[in-house]
């Protein structure tokens, strides 16, 4: 089930409120053998691969309905496609730090707290000694960036799904369900100290810290030797994310590797990285592959793998499953105008899928607004064409308290 907000809107009463109500699953869209989705960022490395392959995440869709992602001084509010030169200041969202992007000089943030060292002359990669904050004596920051939703540099928990001590500088973890099943908005146990972040917990409270929601799933890739026969994500499920128009993410792991012996901690990290998929390739013989961002910038649109349990490139190590993320729409905003008019705002996913091969671009995500008087015995009915604005004037509206929601639906033949 998909969940979305609805706004309520009654002119004699002047209420405005949303509602949170349960929609069914998002009809998808049946694209060619050789796309991508247009406008994905590519950051360079920074604070973590997660950090990174997070940003490229959330900065797409900065740029594709969710203009509250990120709300900061750089390139005037809008996530910009890369994060060198003028842009560093969208580094913040990725990874906090005192003095950037606005943010007070003596106001801590994520690399202050977590990471010993990050300055233009290096950084305390894979440091495996307490955080700064617990040395220092000071309250940890309140979370304000991907990389402290998702727990990533932070050294303060043990047995993380059974398999590793964490997080050392630049890493964090994934609670698998290592069977191969999916995990849909996973959250790990704590069964003492504190709350425990992994990457896609994390994806999802960073998306309601910055006031949406989403549905986040993890699972295995079929291909990954320790996945049940019959299980696992699929090249066919990554197919469909992205002819949705749903960047994924691919988390990289040896299949064999669950912790390493580090010096200051015998079942530290393993070796890991995180890439962001926005694209496929099936050639004339059958042959897939996924194109992705490295997360370590300069990826272009060509960079591609076959889709199989090998070292991918350029990392050289193997995927170990995938993430999906779907954030939701929302009302932003309901107004009543001049002659009866009533106009509804929101923000939700506009993404645009390119066939390589003809040059078509096509926008992906639709919508249309539905009306009913009650939620108690709801009866929703279409009061708009489908469309792929984010934004309707209805006219003649009488002014009675009624309930409008904003549903994602098949584009139009």
């Amino acid at each position: 089930m998909k969940q979305i907000f609805i706004g309520v809107f009654g002119k004699k009463t002047g209420l405005i409120k949303f509602v949170l109500v349960l929609l069914a699953s998002i009809p998808t869209v049946q694209a060619s053998q050789n796309v991508l989705l247009t406008e994905v960022p590519d950051y360079s490395w920074y604070a973590g691969c997660f950090c990174t392959a997070g940003g490229n995440l959330m900065a797409y869709w900065d740029r594709h309905g969710f203009s509250n992602f990120y709300s900061g001084p750089t390139a005037n509010g809008v996530a910009p496609l890369n994060n060198d030169g003028p842009n560093v200041g969208i580094r913040s969202m990725m990874a906090s730090k005192a003095g950037l992007d606005g943010r007070s000089s003596d106001q801590p943030g994520h690399l202050d707290d977590y990471w010993i060292r990050y300055d233009e002359q290096g950084y305390s990669y894979e440091s495996t000694a307490p955080d700064p904050y617990v040395t220092a004596g000071r309250p940890e920051h309140s979370p304000d960036c991907i990389g402290d939703f998702i727990g990533a540099s932070q050294n303060k928990w043990t047995n993380l799904n059974g398999e590793c001590d964490g997080n050392i500088d630049a890493f964090a973890v994934i609670f698998w369900d290592l069977s191969g099943a999916k995990r849909t908005n996973y959250i790990p146990p704590t069964l003492s100290g504190p709350l425990i972040r992994d990457v896609p917990s994390g994806f999802r409270a960073w998306t309601q810290y910055r006031g949406y929601d989403c549905e986040v799933v993890s699972q295995l890739a079929d291909f990954n030797p320790h996945a049940s026969a019959g299980t696992g994500f699929t090249f066919e499920d990554l197919k469909s994310e992205i002819d949705a128009g749903y960047p994924v993410i691919i988390a990289m792991q040896n299949p064999d590797q669950f912790s390493r012996n580090l010096q200051g901690m015998s079942r530290a990290n393993p070796e890991i990285h995180g890439m962001l998929a926005f694209g496929y390739y099936i050639d004339d013989d059958g042959n897939k592959f996924v194109r992705y961002k490295t997360s370590w910038g300069g990826s272009g649109d060509n960079t591609l793998n076959s889709w199989d349990g090998s070292l991918w490139v350029p990392v050289y190590i193997a995927v170990r499953g995938f993430i999906t993320y779907h954030p939701f729409p929302k009302v932003s905003s309901l107004s009543l105008g001049d002659q009866n008019t009533l106009k509804i705002e929101w923000d939700g996913p506009a993404s645009q899928l390119l066939d390589i091969s003809s040059g078509e671009a096509t926008r992906v995500h639709w919508y249309v607004v539905e009306r009913s008087d009650s939620l108690s015995d709801p009866k929703f009915v279409a009061v708009s064409d489908p469309s792929t604005d984010h934004e309707i004037t209805l006219t003649g509206y009488p002014g009675d308290a009624g309930f409008f929601r904003i549903r994602l639906v098949k584009p139009p033949m």
